[in-house]
Formats: structure tokens, C-alpha cells, sequence
């Protein structure tokens, strides 16, 4: 087989498995929470249907290891359709585990006999088999599946309406209609740039009309001047000056119909020039709407990673949530898409583990035992969209996240007690700050929600959180719908020219300058009964003031920036146009200029930055509490080595251990069990400690009692680093007053590294 043609197809196999697998995990996540047996037959005919076409097409490019996986999956389901079984959260546990298993296996291009993979597939198949067996409840007569390479009865035929959807889609790489889109972007410069060349047209139209009505006032003159020309008064022209007074009228008359003529055809250019931009505008916009279009997916492709998510976490947690989805139908770009499915995943794990309580508390309280989670996206207007997230929970305790703040020094504790419940909430996205009693890999870091406002502020966006004790919270972030290009607000500061993105943007005004208040030495301005902080986006930027704005009694223009709790007004020299503007890149080298988005090509040709809103409300937040130029900061003292006690049985994860503190630069002490480890505390100056859970004589969890207990050592920081990943042993490692708990299977380096780093 030709080498390229088995890559293609190995490629399209890629894309088709992928199809199938979510499709499959979707079936499996409402095939265990419906009840009804019509729609739970109809769930099971599809999935057993995907199951037959993946087989299938695994074996078509000799994918064994899926193949089996498939064809053990497709008996499972059709012993599900012969006759009721017998479910469990312990059955749907190993369906879903051979879904990943086949993700695996398609990420990894190997086959049912790589050395890798038999022996786990090999289990796993006799696992399902076993499954499809035991799950029967009573017999009933065996309806055979359909034939490998029989056709299928019509009754049992893919509807023809999918038929037709298939005939009318054709697949095609997003990296040529990346390209297609980039050409066509470039072309709404054009667009721009014809719209300047009209506007000079017209400049010339208005100056020759100007020359018009001069000449229709020296026109008279001239006329009186020829009716003098044979003899003006006393001064009879003789010879050579006789024939001088006739040549300047008719080369007045001359230019006249000159510049007429010029007029005309100046006035049929512009005409056709405003024709033709009509039509260019119509071309560009259509051909760059069709293409956005086609980059644009449904939002189901981003929200169908979250029912299988929230099934395994919460029952992890031993929890009971329900997640309710709307807006899967929404199409937003690919990219906005890919961008947000970090931040997404961050705030749907962080309502399952701090928002929604156990049964037990939710039934004391009150509530429903089954906690619910929201995410609903919807369109906001023509260039926006709205993502949604919110539970039922506990809520937010304002107080856990002030102590937070002040414990990894975000805010002092004086400014803390000052703030507002808003301002306090706003803590939340500030990286470090987390109220989990332990750190796991799960949460506990706070490092989730300040990658949220990241992400989304990078996406030119904004995040904005509400909570309410006992009654839940709600995240809202509004997005761009598309990245390629972006509305934006021109305006002068400086005598220079910049973008504000009007995603980020929510109003502009005027002020007269009297309106103006200095309260505790910084400016302020009321709007709507509000008042807001005020800035000169001129200072923020650091360029010269041409003057200052309102100085002559006049007024001022400015916009206002929401961002989180902070809404700030920026006054500029003057706002010029909104318009839509591609959005270019600024190179690695440039890619986190303070304040700086990207940049575009004005229809002038110059080169405009495009600004960005939440840089712009930190940079303006942080210029009012800077300090007096000239200030100086004493030099921080050399960092002393921190010493870290590893207690570790095996001598193979002891020396790990110790040789990922040490290249770390932390001092390191060894021992190898929880009594050694008491020893070592007693006799050496200790700062953490990572311990294993299950060693000799004393184990990691009587280990840390014995240290909480302990009036010396009550305060120090202990990680524990173990294979025991159950809810019940997080929850023993919580009650012995561990700081954090790292699963061996899901070890990283560099979580350790950071947990640590927080900790000490």
C-alpha cells in the first residue's frame, strides 16, 4: 500500500474514531441516568450501532487492539438489547475505561499485539465479555445482530435523512480553511483602503467645488474686463501689450472649462469608486462571513467533554450532581473553542468540588440530595457570546477567601477588611488563592480560576463571578465570537491612534470637565449615580499629554472598561470611529507587551495597536498604588535553603524523591518510616514533609496525626505522596490534618515542586 495513502487513511480513521467514541460516551452518560425503557432501547440501538461501525473500521486499517475493544463492546450492548439488564455504576465504570482505552490506542497508533498494549487490552476484552454475561437478568430468545456483510433490513437502515446530511458535507483539513480565512481577512484591508480613496475623491470634489464658486464671483469682473479691452480709459494699448489683456481671458476661459471638465470626470470617478467599493464590500463581507462560517463549530464539540467528567468526579467525591447543558447548537469559532476548554474544564470541576456539598449536608440544609451544575451558552449579540456556569452549592465564603489572600500575601490584612463582598469574590482569581482544606490534584493549588480570567481576558473577553452563601454560585464570561477579527473603538490619545476592543468596552461618553471629583487623592467621575476611578489613557500608556483634557472648560471623552469588580473610565484626545479591524499578530517577540493585544492596518496604511482591556485596568489599578518615583526598595536578602524531610520505604521513590528536592535546591533529609521520621523532626531543622501513606510500623497518616499533635511541629506543612487514590483515604488524609495529597499514578514533578513552593 502507497505510504501517503495509508497515512491519509489512517487520518480519516482518526477523525471517524474520534466521532464514535463521543457519540458512545455520550449514549453511556444518558443510558445511566434514564429510566424509561423506550428511550433507553433507542440509546442502545445507537450505541450499538457505533460500536458495529467502528469494529468495522478498525479492521479495515488493521487497528486489532480497537477492533477487539469494539467487538467486546458491541456484545455488551447487544446483550443490552436482547433483554433488560442488570446495570451498575461498576459496569458503566469499565465501559467507559475501554472508551479510553481505544482514545489510547488511537493517540498511541498501536495494534492488539504492540508488547504495550496486550496484555491490558487482552484483560480488558475478557473483563467485557465476562460483563456481557453476567449482566443478562433472564433469558428470552436471542435476536441475532445484523450480518457483517449482509445488508441490513430496512427497518433497520440509517434513516435517509443522514443520508443526505452526509451527501451535502465533505471533510476537509481546518488548516486550508485557516489559510482560505487568513486571504480573505486581508481583503477587509482592502476594503478599508477603498473606503479611503473615497473619502480623498470627495476631498477633491468639495476643493473644486470651492474653485467653482470662486470663479462664479471673479466671473463678472472678467466679462467687464473684455468689454474694456479695446480701450481702457486714457491708457489706449498699442502693438504687443494690445493682445495681452485677450490672452489672459482666454486662458481663464480656458481653465475654466479645464477645471470643469476635470470636475465631471473627477465626479464620474467617484461615483463609480463608490459604486465599486458597494459591491467590493458586499464581496468581502460575504466571502469572509462564508469562510468564519465554516471555521465556526457547534458548542457540543467543547460541552460534550463535561457529562463523563462530572459522572467520574463526583462520584469520586461521593457527591450526587446533576449537569444540565444548553446551547450545544451555538457555533462559535474553533479557536475561541479550543482556547476555552481549559477554562471551561477549571470551572465545572471547581462547582463539583467546592460548590456542590455532599448529601448528607445538602439534606440537612434543606436542598435536594442531587446538587446541579449549569453551563449555558448563548449568543449575546451578533459578535458575542455568553458562557454560563453555575451550581447550587455552598457558595463562596468570603472570609476562607480573605484569610487565603492574606496567608499568600495577595492583600494585607488591614485592605482586606476594608473591602467590599465584591472586591472579596474578585480574590478568587488571584493566583495561589484557594480555600480547599488539601491539596490534591484535583484543586487546591489556586492556580484554576486564575487560568480562567487568563485565558479569557488572552480571548479579549471578561470574567465576572456572583455568589450568594448558601444559595450557589454563577460564573459569566463573555467572549469574542470570532478571533480573526474584532470591533473595535478608535481612538486618538497623544497624537497617536489605538483600538479598544468593544468586547471589553461598555460605554462611551463626554463629561464636562467640572464633573471631575478628587476623592483620596485620585479622580474620580460619577456616571449614573456611580462613581468611578479616573485615568488618563495617555498616563497608562505612558505617552505626553498634548494637554489637559477639559482644561478649557470643555469636555472630555472617554470610555469605560469593566473588568471583575473594577470598572474605570479612561479619557482620551478624542474618539474617532468604530469599525471592524483585522486583528494581526505582534511576533514571539512582542507577544506580552503590557497593554498591547495585536495590531491591524488602518485604511490609511498606519499601523494601529489594539489595546488590551484587562492589562489596561490592572495597569491603571497599579499606577494609583505605586509608589512616589525615586522610591527605594531594599534588596532582598539571599534565600535561605529550605530542608525538606522525605519518609519513604522503598529506597527506589526515596532517591527519586530526594534527587527532584535537591536539583530543586531544597535541603533534603531522609527516612525511611514514620517513626524514623519523628526522629529526624526531634534532631534536624525541618521546613515540609512528604511522606508515603502505607510504610512499616508507622504509616503516613498516623505520621501527620502524630505531628498535628505535636505542640512543636503543629504548623509544618506535610505533603503525602501515595498510590491510594480513593475517596476514603483523601478524606483520612483531611481528618490527619495533611496539607496536601499527590497520587503516585498521576505524579508530576513539577506539582510537587509547585505544591511545595506554596506550602513553605
Amino acid at each position: 500500500m502507497d505510504i501517503e495513502f495509508q497515512k491519509r487513511l489512517l487520518a480519516t480513521f482518526r477523525d471517524e474514531t474520534r466521532e464514535h467514541l463521543a457519540a458512545i460516551t455520550a449514549a453511556l452518560i444518558a443510558l445511566e441516568k434514564s429510566a424509561e425503557p423506550d428511550k433507553r432501547q433507542a440509546i442502545l440501538e445507537t450505541v450499538f450501532r457505533e460500536a458495529h461501525s467502528l469494529k468495522g473500521a478498525a479492521r479495515a486499517v488493521g487497528m486489532a487492539g480497537i477492533e477487539s475493544l469494539s467487538h467486546a463492546l458491541e456484545g455488551v450492548f447487544a446483550a443490552f438489547r436482547r433483554q433488560e439488564a442488570v446495570t451498575s455504576p461498576a459496569l458503566f465504570d469499565l465501559l467507559h475505561r475501554a472508551t479510553d482505552t481505544i482514545d489510547k490506542l488511537l493517540l498511541t497508533g498501536e495494534t492488539y499485539g504492540s508488547a504495550a498494549t496486550a496484555t491490558p487490552v487482552r484483560e480488558l476484552v475478557v473483563s467485557l465479555e465476562q460483563a456481557a454475561k453476567r449482566a443478562l437478568s433472564r433469558p428470552s430468545p436471542p435476536e441475532p445482530p445484523p450480518a457483517e456483510h449482509a445488508p441490513l433490513p430496512e427497518s433497520q437502515k440509517t434513516p435517509p435523512a443522514d443520508s443526505a446530511a452526509a451527501s451535502d458535507t465533505i471533510r476537509i483539513s481546518a488548516a486550508k480553511l485557516d489559510s482560505l480565512l487568513h486571504q480573505a481577512e486581508e481583503m477587509l484591508t482592502l476594503k478599508q483602503a477603498a473606503s479611503q480613496r473615497g473619502a480623498e475623491l470627495r476631498e477633491i470634489m468639495a476643493a473644486l467645488s470651492a474653485w467653482e464658486k470662486e470663479w462664479k464671483k471673479v466671473r463678472p469682473a472678467l466679462r467687464r474686463l473684455r468689454k474694456l479691452q479695446p480701450a481702457p480709459a486714457g491708457h489706449p494699448l498699442t502693438g504687443a501689450d494690445a493682445a495681452q489683456p485677450g490672452k489672459l481671458l482666454a486662458f481663464c476661459e480656458w481653465s475654466h472649462d479645464a477645471v470643469k471638465s476635470m470636475e465631471l470626470k473627477v465626479r464620474g470617478v467617484a461615483k463609480m469608486a463608490a459604486n465599486d467599493r458597494h459591491e467590493l464590500d458586499g464581496m468581502v463581507d460575504s466571502l469572509v462571513y462564508g469562510l468564519k462560517e465554516a471555521l465556526m463549530l457547534p458548542c457540543a464539540s467543547l460541552l460534550e467533554i463535561l457529562p463523563r467528567m462530572v459522572r467520574d468526579l463526583a462520584r469520586e467525591r461521593g457527591k450526587d450532581v446533576e449537569l444540565v447543558i444548553s446551547g450545544e447548537t451555538v457555533e462559535v469559532d474553533k479557536r475561541v473553542l479550543e482556547e476555552m476548554k481549559d477554562p471551561l474544564i477549571h470551572l465545572v470541576r471547581n462547582c463539583v468540588d467546592h460548590g456542590i456539598e455532599t448529601p448528607g449536608e445538602r439534606r440537612r440544609g434543606n436542598k435536594p440530595a442531587a446538587g446541579r451544575i449549569t453551563a449555558a451558552i448563548t449568543l449575546n449579540d451578533s459578535n458575542l457570546i455568553e458562557i454560563l456556569v453555575s451550581d447550587d452549592g455552598a457558595g463562596i465564603d468570603t472570609a476562607r477567601v480573605a484569610a487565603a489572600a492574606v496567608r499568600h500575601g495577595v492583600v494585607v490584612r488591614d485592605q482586606a477588611e476594608r473591602m467590599e463582598r465584591e472586591e472579596l469574590l474578585g480574590l478568587i482569581f488571584s493566583s495561589g488563592v484557594s480555600t480547599a482544606p488539601l491539596i490534591t490534584d484535583i484543586s487546591g493549588r489556586g492556580l484554576g480560576l486564575a487560568i480562567v480570567r487568563e485565558k479569557v481576558e488572552k480571548l479579549g473577553g471578561t470574567v465576572t463571578l456572583a455568589s450568594e452563601p448558601l444559595q450557589g454560585t454563577t460564573f459569566r464570561m463573555v467572549l469574542p465570537l470570532s478571533l480573526s477579527t474584532c470591533r473595535g473603538v478608535l481612538v486618538g490619545v497623544g497624537g497617536q491612534t489605538f483600538i479598544v476592543p468593544a468586547a471589553g468596552v461598555e460605554r462611551v461618553t463626554r463629561i464636562d470637565s467640572g464633573a471631575l471629583r478628587t476623592v483620596e487623592n485620585r479622580e474620580t467621575v460619577e456616571l449614573e449615580g456611580e462613581a468611578l476611578s479616573f485615568v488618563r489613557l495617555a498616563d497608562v500608556l505612558r505617552l505626553p499629554r498634548k494637554e489637559r483634557p477639559g482644561a478649557d472648560g470643555g469636555l472630555i471623552q472617554l470610555f469605560v472598561i469593566g473588568s471583575g469588580a473594577s470598572r474605570i473610565a479612561f479619557a482620551v484626545d478624542a474618539v474617532l470611529d468604530e469599525q471592524e479591524v483585522v486583528v494581526k499578530g505582534i511576533g514571539p517577540q512582542l507577544a506580552r507587551v503590557r497593554n498591547i493585544a495585536g495590531a491591524t492596518v488602518l485604511g490609511t496604511g498606519k499601523v494601529a495597536a489594539i489595546l488590551h482591556p484587562g492589562d489596561l485596568v490592572k495597569s491603571a489599578i497599579k499606577g494609583a498604588a505605586a509608589p512616589a518615583a525615586g522610591a527605594y526598595a531594599p534588596e532582598a536578602p539571599e534565600a535561605v535553603r529550605r530542608a525538606v524531610l522525605v519518609a519513604e520505604d522503598s529506597i527506589t521513590a526515596r532517591t527519586l524523591l530526594k534527587n527532584i528536592l535537591e536539583s530543586a535546591g531544597y535541603r533534603t533529609v531522609t527516612a525511611v518510616d514514620g517513626i524514623d521520621a519523628l526522629t529526624q523532626l526531634k534532631t534536624n531543622e525541618i521546613d515540609l514533609v512528604v511522606s508515603d501513606v502505607d510504610m512499616p510500623r508507622m504509616n503516613g497518616f498516623e505520621l501527620t496525626t502524630r505531628i498535628r499533635a505535636s505542640r512543636e511541629f503543629a504548623d509544618l506543612p506535610v505533603v503525602l505522596v501515595t498510590s491510594l487514590d480513593s475517596r476514603e483515604d483523601r478524606e483520612r488524609g483531611i481528618d490527619a490534618g495533611a496539607n496536601a495529597y499527590i497520587v503516585k499514578s498521576s505524579f508530576d514533578q513539577s506539582n510537587l515542586l509547585d505544591v511545595i513552593k506554596r506550602l513553605i
